[in-house]
């Protein structure tokens, strides 16, 4: 069992495994011989019997005996009669086995199988699982098997759930009764049978019964799961919800053929296009497939919508994503024109789940066309952008400049639901808050903590109104304690940590302003906009809040602890990034970055690519085949002039993709003079590599 130090054997006991081990060994060597000629005579059979007597983790045996069975029921003398006797002695089998070992994988499969013949009675399967779990009341073996005997009596759910509560309260501690619950109320809930139509009435009162099991033993983990599987159910939105955009409802969007420092223009809303088209990007809560212009409408004036193509952006080139994208041409010969975007006016967007899209979203926003002459007094191509902090000077919180901070709330939505769905999130999530404390205040509790935590940042993400929105530092608090306190899960606490400073940044203007600054120097032709989001020292291992970034083109991520820049491929419009000293220890960890086609700078030096051959936090070996991105390896892309790729194939399968102008790679185990040779037949159009100007 767990937590129980072994024993060193005694002789005795050491004498008796080795008679069972050479027992074992002498009816395994008869049992293969029989096994291997299909022999299923009754002295076979019984041989297999004894050898799961002794082993009933022997999975061979176990297939064996449904061979033997399979053999006997197609003889030409078998009838029903028969069939019954030699099931029911199959039964009798498992259950002499389960007295062995009632955690035996193979015989609890052997039995579900033997059940499912249809000929044996399923009456007393309930009352052998009573006396098992009456043993062993957590064993999930038993409760799986539970599961599949309810269904096959066409016993209620709430006759189950009904059990579960009797399980529970003669054992707070029963981890499996809670999973079995949380099954059954789902279950219950998506059916809407009688007395669980909604959410509202059921959720309020599990919290109530699991309050019990959580004030009676705060250190048992079985209830704190439960509790939390109670708020993923109370946060989770039944059908898919679009978030967030860009351009932002009410924007006015300036495109011109390069920026500069006209202060006539919006450095938070201009977009540099030369293409003669600009992206559109919807974000929604949870990844949809389904986006297209027939669900999907946008009214320019100019552009016919059923023209326009829609992009999931997914590095795992998945069909559903959080994250679509498309780009709508725009004719040089208007200077000014609105554009609307409906969503969902029709039915086809689905989550993975095939939950519909429900709600009709609409924004809107103006286009202004500035063609500007380019001014070779201002930069060149080749001149290369610095990241140094002498180059940044702080915008101004004192700017009156409307930042498209994008919320739910901001986009006009027709059909919203009544406000009490959300009111009684909102106060189930209120009272919860409120008990975590109480209970923080009579003891110190590692588990309370984190699903206060949880709960205060729930809360303030349904908080739409500025006015309701709870203060990040008692979260932040919470887990810098934890990571005192429980220093085996710190990096997991860390990356919560982190999640929520980036919310705290991204939670207001003011906050905002205070990390955003303006490039001083000449702006080469490469950069869009001069205004940099700098969230550099701020020891982030991970990153989050992408929904409220959609605007930045520039954004310095230096001097952190990022390992991964999972979700950074939502930020279509990104021209230039740093990733500068952080702890990123491979390629592969840039997968995103192929999914970002307006990315012109680029710095990861001095991290970790190259330290170690194999990347073991995505691959098992070092090849292209193991992952998503291996799905589009090329054989016949493996040399480029003289170069051989088969050494840089992961660094190939990132930069083929990407039209970078500078690169900085130095200070990795990699960036050799070598690999930087293969760099340049990879990137052709690259001009500055390492701050040095290309030939």
């Amino acid at each position: 069992m767990h937590g129980r130090p072994r024993k060193a054997p005694k002789p005795e006991d050491e004498a008796a495994s080795a008679a069972k081990a050479q027992k074992l060994r002498a009816l395994q060597t008869q049992f293969f011989s029989y096994h291997h000629n299909k022999i299923y005579t009754k002295e076979a059979v019984e041989l297999s019997a004894k050898l799961l007597d002794i082993n009933p983790e022997s999975y061979t045996a176990w297939n064996y005996r449904k061979l033997a069975v399979e053999h006997c029921l197609s003889q030409p003398d078998s009838d029903a009669d028969s069939a019954k006797f030699i099931l029911d002695h199959e039964l009798r089998v498992v259950e002499s086995a389960l007295r062995q070992n009632f955690k035996s994988y193979g015989a609890w499969h052997h039995r579900k199988w033997v059940i499912s013949k249809g000929h044996s009675s399923i009456d007393n399967e309930l009352r052998l699982l009573d006396k098992f779990q009456k043993a062993d009341s957590r064993n999930f073996h038993a409760w799986n098997y539970r599961r599949f005997v309810a269904e096959s009596m066409n016993r209620s759910e709430q006759d189950e759930l009904k059990y579960t509560e009797d399980m529970i309260y003669t054992n707070f501690s029963n981890y499996s009764a809670w999973h079995n619950r949380s099954v059954l109320l789902s279950t219950l809930l998506e059916k809407k049978a009688e007395g669980f139509l909604s959410k509202e009435k059921v959720l309020p009162e599990e919290y109530e019964f699991i309050h019990q099991a959580i004030f009676t033993d705060p250190d048992d983990q079985s209830g704190w799961f439960y509790h939390l599987w109670l708020l993923d159910q109370t946060v989770k939105a039944d059908s898919p919800l679009l978030i967030s955009s860009w351009p932002a409802h009410g924007s006015d969007v300036q495109l011109v053929d390069r920026c500069h420092n006209n202060s006539a223009f919006s450095p938070f809303t201009t977009l540099h296009s030369d293409s003669g088209s600009f992206p559109i990007v919807l974000y929604f809560n949870q990844p949809v497939e389904g986006v297209s212009s027939s669900t999907v409408t946008v009214e320019s004036g100019f552009n016919k919508s059923e023209d326009l193509v829609w992009e999931p952006v997914s590095v795992s080139n998945s069909q559903a994503a959080k994250v679509w994208v498309t780009h709508l041409k725009f004719p040089t010969s208007e200077l000014h024109f609105p554009v609307e975007v409906s969503v969902g006016h029709s039915k086809g967007i689905t989550s993975a789940r095939g939950s519909q899209y429900s709600f009709s979203s609409v924004f809107s926003f103006k286009v202004h066309v500035q063609p500007i002459k380019k001014d070779s007094s201002q930069g060149s191509v080749a001149e290369s952008f610095l990241w140094g902090e002498e180059n940044f000077k702080v915008y101004g919180i004192q700017s009156e400049e409307s930042i498209p901070i994008l919320s739910f709330d901001q986009l006009s939505i027709r059909n919203d639901p009544e406000p009490t769905v959300s009111d009684w999130r909102a106060e189930a999530l209120s009272k919860e808050i409120e008990c975590f404390r109480e209970l923080l205040s009579l003891m110190d509790c590692k588990i309370g903590k984190l699903t206060l935590a949880r709960l205060l940042m729930a809360y303030d993400a349904m908080s739409f109104s500025c006015a309701n929105k709870l203060s990040h530092s008692e979260v932040l608090e919470l887990y810098s304690d934890l990571m005192k306190l429980d220093p085996s899960h710190y990096q997991y606490y860390k990356d919560e940590h982190n999640l929520v400073v980036l919310k705290q940044v991204t939670s207001s203007r003011e906050s905002l302003l205070k990390h955003c600054f303006q490039y001083t120097n000449s702006v080469p032709l490469t950069i869009y906009s001069p205004i940099c989001l700098r969230l550099n020292n701020l020891s982030l291992s991970r990153m989050g809040a992408f929904e409220e970034l959609l605007w930045v083109q520039m954004l310095d991520l230096s001097h952190n602890e990022l390992q991964s820049i999972e979700g950074l491929e939502a930020m279509q419009l990104l021209s230039c990034l740093s990733l500068r000293n952080n702890k990123l220890r491979s390629f592969t960890a840039l997968d995103p970055l192929r999914k970002l086609k307006s990315l012109r700078v680029l710095d990861i030096s001095y991290n970790h690519i190259g330290e170690h051959f194999i990347d073991t936090t995505r691959y098992l070996c070092a090849s292209p085949l193991s992952h998503s991105v291996g799905s589009e390896w090329n054989k016949d892309e493996t040399v480029i002039g003289d170069v051989a790729l088969i050494n840089y194939w992961d660094a190939f399968l990132i930069f083929k993709e990407l039209n970078l102008k500078q690169l900085d790679i130095l200070g990795n185990a990699i960036a050799d003079e070598k690999f930087k040779s293969v760099l340049v037949k990879i990137m052709p159009a690259l001009k500055r590599l390492d701050g040095e100007l290309l030939g």
